[in-house]
């Protein structure tokens, strides 16, 4: 019997550590004395992050000790790590302090003359950015929201990390996968279009109705992606003037 208490025991306790050390959907709320809205929450450990709403409510996914920074130019920085109540409730509600500046001068700036577009001519300099100010915010680049999903469906702590091995068993993992590669393949496909159009159809060698049917036809190409990522546009050119032969062709083809 004594045995048995000890399984279920240690049974128990290795499910509760398998819940808390999964990656988890955390609801939160900020509260403020003034406005809420757009604050950056930025998960340091997963290196994702979020912006409030109107209300001061968010969504961020994060795991067992992962720290939370709150952060905006009204107010201080806050940090929370990640707990075992915060994981198994799923929800946060954050305070944040104002923030005030003491300015040592004031800099008045030049007088606008009515002018519209001269007076944007006038201004110097560029943006003010919270990089600038001194403020943490996340400088990497953003993820897309499958890049999102295959961390969370490919993350997992504990002494057994189920959402890894239920995903790859059910194939979501490697679904998600071929999601992003299909994506970043359409985001080039884009850019190959932008860059090339004009130039490769300045002899109107194709009716405007079939060149979109064109460039996926070019995207379809086992190569595609080889000879036109991180290219130049002559080298892209090369490429689709080649495709551009096999289209006419098979347009020809089933005419006939």
């Amino acid at each position: 019997m004594k045995k048995i208490k000890k399984f279920l025991y240690l049974l128990l306790m290795l499910c509760f550590q398998t819940i808390i050390s999964q990656t988890v959907e955390i609801t939160g709320k900020v509260t403020t004395t003034s406005d809420a809205e757009n604050i950056h929450v930025i998960n340091k450990t997963a290196q994702v992050f979020t912006s409030t709403n109107a209300f001061g409510s968010f969504k961020i996914s994060a795991k067992l000790n992962d720290t939370l920074q709150f952060t905006s130019i009204q107010h201080k920085i806050k940090e929370v790590v990640v707990n075992a109540t915060i994981i198994l409730e799923k929800a946060l509600e954050v305070h944040l302090e104002e923030l005030t500046y003491a300015l040592d001068e004031v800099v008045v700036g030049r007088m606008l003359s009515g002018d519209l577009m001269q007076d944007i001519a006038d201004v110097e300099g560029s943006p003010v950015t919270a990089k600038q100010l001194g403020i943490p915010s996340y400088q990497g680049k953003l993820k897309t929201q499958s890049e999102r999903k295959l961390n969370e469906a490919t993350t997992g702590g504990g002494f057994i990390p189920l959402f890894p091995i239920i995903n790859a068993i059910t194939g979501r993992t490697k679904q998600l996968k071929n999601q992003i590669k299909l994506e970043r393949k359409d985001d080039l496909l884009d850019d190959v279009r932008k860059r090339t159009e004009t130039i490769l159809f300045s002899n109107a060698r194709l009716s405007e109705t079939l060149r979109t049917d064109f460039f996926y036809f070019c995207s379809d190409d086992p190569d595609f992606i080889r000879r036109c990522k991180a290219k130049s546009d002559l080298e892209i050119l090369e490429f689709l003037n080649e495709k551009l032969v096999q289209y006419k062709a098979n347009i020809k083809t089933e005419t006939n």
